[in-house]
């Protein structure tokens, strides 16, 4: 007998495990937070499989890998395996990854095809075609080796028994244990006879071996007498045996005939305990190889991306020109290399992506990165290039400095695209691509919106028509109609029940009473705040008279189209933060009040669970890409007066979680700081629970110039000499405009660090005294950028100052707490953020005070809509006025979106087509299908 060798074995696998166990242990100590990731796919039930699986997790536990057991049922189809393997290899959690065979399934099933479609380079169980083909070139440093042969080869090195020049027998030819062990052998220079149940002389091949490793699946059949005395037995066989002297009637035997071989091997290994815990172990050093070529890969926390190349152009040619004279990577690549799995990942063609909503579930755990919000001074009606700045920063923090880095911004309308601002996709080198898809329906979210609202619309006047022209009875008939002789209540009408204090789930118990205040929602047509939109600039639509047709029996009223980023839906949309509190918010939506002056909501109407489902694939944030090839969320476009104006909590969630804690979100708030920024902090923040990091305030020598006393400007007319020629007294007049904004951003406790975004007219000087004086003002830092004309490169000196500015200490605040009366709240913001000495409260604004309050609704935030062209109601007073009163026309509600919103002066939600729109230039062309003219 040969004991001490059975002990030899256990102490060689205490030998490997705890070496394993100290590298996983250096590993995580070198990147904290990282794990050697190993997950295993089973089909079925087996027995023998549910074992060897539980050795398996067992080892992995003791030396700290973090392992997945995945089981499918045996009915499992081909088609879902392949599906469930497609998304382990995309995770970049995973390291390690083998299917359990054999696979036990009802459905027929390629084995073959499965194991290949296990990605090489997680195959540490060297099963796949790509593996085995490196193996059988010997390629041993660029592939995974099959556990058992490798388990085998590290046994006889540890024997001392020199491989090279030995003569070596393979009985067996399996592709997981036979066919491996032979190349395995031959490349460590091994003379190597492989045999099988058909060779005819199998005693005489085995008696010339110095190894013998025999895998044959058959009990005993190598005898001790073939054996050449001295030969290094290796036996990976395991099978069964009648045993009546044990209680399972059954003992496990080798391959090999233990008791006689021994007597003549040098080197044995017993069954069990030999080959097979050694296998283990060596399927647990695949997957601790194949996480250090990970990380020596990818560093955990820091993505692999492949960023573009610019090709710069003076002059700079127009944005179309530049987006077309770059290729997009393939957006499956973009979500990849920012750690999206596939099955995260909706595919829109090539160049545009939406986001599942499982991501955000899957790294919920994961830290924050950095949260800017980039904002501007009070704009000229011209723009001074938030959204270019927005992605000029981006790709210099991503392409430049390589930190990971996101950009979130909103998408846009097509009644600017189509009328006269055009598009939005930012401009010259700093832009999303391709940009007509940015611009146009993108992957159809406005047009879901525009249908969801259309249907709200809709059930509002029927339920009115409904209501006037039925009994009590006949609506409940037909609310709650008999089927089969039986009435039941939807849950949306069990609501309503709840809600008006009647908790009754029977139809046949309502009283006469309760049936009338039930089916009748008695709306006043006076109170309707919902209007029809669509995302077309129709001036005709403002004002309308619905309800002519003769079918409508003399129901008609008056109404109006909005745009569809102006309906409360695209706020609900941005502020939602997952699929079931957009349900909840969708349903609160108040469309009007009652007679008796109650709010009518969207679940009164029982139209939730529809808009919900018409909004189910617009909830998910649409993944794109900027010039330089760093990601973009491109996700809801709330306006910025009678809402937030800015882009999804949703977006901005996942982002922060794909960058990791070192990276940068960027996103952008609409208009001016003293609106954007301001709803950013006061509303989303306080909805969303994030905590900004920094602000950049993007500042222009145009817009300063106009503040300080410089004439009117306006698209497609030639800019007066005043901006086009140095003029720094002008220019430090309108200063003051910076430096209210400035103060704004720092009322928040936010660092601001001010973007000056440079035009080919403005002077150096004329830059560095707005770089000075920003910084007089309290500016963490004021840096020129160019990012315009020099893509990411134009924007590194801002990227590093944003850096710097993220370490530095943030103590972010809101303005007011939502507890305090309406009116408060707005003279608030009147006062602090826009200067103004009070406000004024029109009758009408007064009374919606009372009643907001009355309804429940007085402790929402409040959205201020006012005009983005001054701080001040009057878009005539530039600078920073002080000293006026600030008019309060009417406040409305959006109360599923989640605030109050004020109206100051006189706005129009419709504009209209200009003389010469966009639409003019824009065509297709009939051969390629390119877009051309926009923009």
């Amino acid at each position: 007998p040969l004991p001490w060798f059975v002990f030899y074995f256990y102490f060689f696998f205490r030998q490997v495990r705890d070496r394993l166990k100290q590298q996983v242990a250096e590993m995580k100590e070198k990147f904290p937070g990282f794990r050697p990731g190993l997950a295993i796919l089973q089909v079925g039930n087996r027995d023998d499989s549910n074992l060897y699986i539980n050795m398996k997790l067992k080892a992995a536990a003791e030396i700290g890998i973090s392992a997945n057991h995945i089981k499918l049922p045996s009915t499992a189809t081909e088609a879902e395996v392949l599906k469930c393997i497609a998304s382990l290899n995309g995770d970049p959690a995973v390291h390690g990854f083998i299917v359990q065979l054999p696979l036990d399934s009802d459905k027929p099933i390629n084995t073959e095809k499965i194991t290949n479609a296990v990605a090489p380079e997680k195959d540490v169980d060297g099963l796949s075609s790509i593996n085995a083909g490196k193996l059988s070139r010997g390629d041993l440093g660029d592939c995974f080796i099959p556990c058992t042969p490798k388990g085998c080869m590290e046994l006889i090195r540890q024997t001392g028994v020199q491989v090279a020049g030995k003569r070596a027998v393979v009985v067996g030819r399996s592709k997981i244990v036979g066919a491996p062990m032979h190349d395995l052998l031959l490349w460590n220079h091994a003379t190597v006879t492989t045999c099988h149940s058909k060779t005819s002389t199998l005693a005489e091949e085995v008696a010339k071996a110095d190894i013998l490793v025999v895998a044959a699946g058959k009990a005993e059949m190598v005898k001790g007498e073939w054996i050449k005395p001295g030969a290094v037995v290796i036996d990976c066989g395991i099978n069964h045996v009648p045993d009546s002297t044990k209680a399972s009637g059954k003992r496990v035997v080798g391959d090999v005939a233990y008791s006689t071989a021994k007597e003549k091997a040098s080197y044995i290994t017993p069954v069990p305990g030999g080959v097979g815990p050694m296998t283990v172990a060596m399927l647990m050093q695949s997957t601790v190889e194949s996480a250090q070529r990970f990380l020596e890969k990818f560093q955990p926390g820091k993505w692999n991306i492949q960023y573009n190349q610019l090709t710069l152009k003076v002059p700079v040619p127009s944005d179309i020109e530049i987006s077309r004279s770059c290729i997009p990577k393939p957006i499956d690549q973009v979500a990849k290399e920012v750690g999206l799995l596939p099955d995260e990942v909706e595919l829109y063609g090539q160049t545009k992506a939406k986001v599942q909503l499982s991501a955000l579930r899957r790294l919920q755990d994961q830290p924050d990165g950095r949260y800017v919000v980039v904002t501007g001074i009070t704009p000229t009606p011209l723009g001074e290039g938030k959204s270019t700045t927005t992605i000029g920063l981006v790709q210099a923090l991503g392409a430049h400095l390589h930190q990971n880095v996101f950009a979130c911004v909103r998408q846009p309308s097509q009644g600017p695209t189509f009328g006269i601002k055009g598009g939005a996709a930012g401009g010259g080198y700093s832009q999303v691509i391709p940009m007509e898809e940015f611009n146009l329906h993108l992957t159809g979210d406005i047009h879901a919106i525009t249908a969801a609202n259309n249907l709200v619309a809709a059930a509002v006047d029927a339920r009115i028509f409904h209501e006037l022209t039925q009994t009590d009875q006949a609506l409940y008939s037909r609310l709650v109609p008999s089927v089969n002789g039986v009435r039941k209540f939807s849950d949306i009408q069990i609501r309503r029940l709840q809600k008006l204090g009647i908790h009754k789930t029977d139809p046949e118990t309502l009283t006469k009473e309760e049936m009338n205040v039930f089916v009748r929602l008695d709306i006043d047509p006076a109170t309707i705040t919902w209007q029809r939109v669509l995302d077309t600039n129709d001036r005709f639509l403002r004002r309308i008279t619905i309800g002519q047709s003769p079918t409508e029996k003399g129901f008609s009223r008056t109404a109006q189209f909005d745009i569809t980023v102006a309906s409360e839906i695209m706020a609900v949309l941005a502020l939602a933060d997952g699929l079931d509190d957009m349900r909840t918010r969708l349903g609160r939506m108040v469309v009007a009040s009652s007679k008796r002056g109650e709010p009518v909501t969207a679940d009164d109407l029982g139209v939730t669970g529809a808009l919900a489902v018409l909004m189910k694939d617009a909830v998910k944030p649409n993944l794109m890409q900027t010039l330089e090839g760093t990601p973009v969320f491109v996700h809801a476009g709330p306006f910025a007066n009678i809402a937030h104006g800015n882009s999804s909590v949703l977006a901005d969630k996942i982002a922060l979680k794909l960058v990791g804690k070192d990276g940068f979100v960027v996103t952008e708030a609409g208009f001016g700081a003293d609106i954007g920024m301001e709803k950013f902090f006061n509303i989303k923040c306080r909805y969303s629970g994030l905590r900004p990091h920094v602000v950049v305030l993007v500042a222009t020598v145009r817009a300063l110039k106009m503040h300080g006393g410089g004439p009117a400007v306006s698209a497609g007319v030639p800019l007066p000499k005043e901006y086009t020629e140095e003029n720094l007294q002008l220019l430090a007049k309108g200063c003051s405009n910076l430096r209210k904004q400035i103060q704004n951003a720092r009322i928040f406790g936010v660092p601001v660090v001010v973007a000056v975004n440079a035009f080919k007219t403005d002077t150096k000087a004329e830059l560095a005294l707005v770089v000075q004086l920003a910084k007089e003002a309290g500016a963490f830092d004021a840096v020129e950028c160019t990012h315009w004309a020099e893509g990411g490169k134009g924007a590194v000196a801002l990227a590093q100052a944003v850096q710097r500015a993220s370490q530095a200490p943030s103590n972010f605040r809101f303005l007011y707490n939502v507890e305090l009366p309406v009116t408060d709240k707005i003279r608030l913001i009147a006062q602090q953020i826009y200067g103004a000495s009070d406000i004024e409260l029109f009758p009408e604004a007064q009374e919606k005070v009372t009643l907001y309050t009355k309804q429940g609704f007085g402790n929402l935030p409040v959205c201020m809509a006012k005009t983005h062209l001054s701080l001040s109601h009057d878009p005539e007073q530039k600078g920073a006025p002080t000293g006026f009163v600030l008019p309060i026309r009417d406040i409305r509600a959006s109360v599923g979106a989640g605030f109050l919103y004020p109206l100051v002066g006189t706005m129009s939600t419709m504009p209209g087509l200009p003389t010469r729109p966009c639409f003019f230039d824009i065509d297709l062309d009939p051969v390629s299908g390119e877009v051309n003219g926009l923009f």
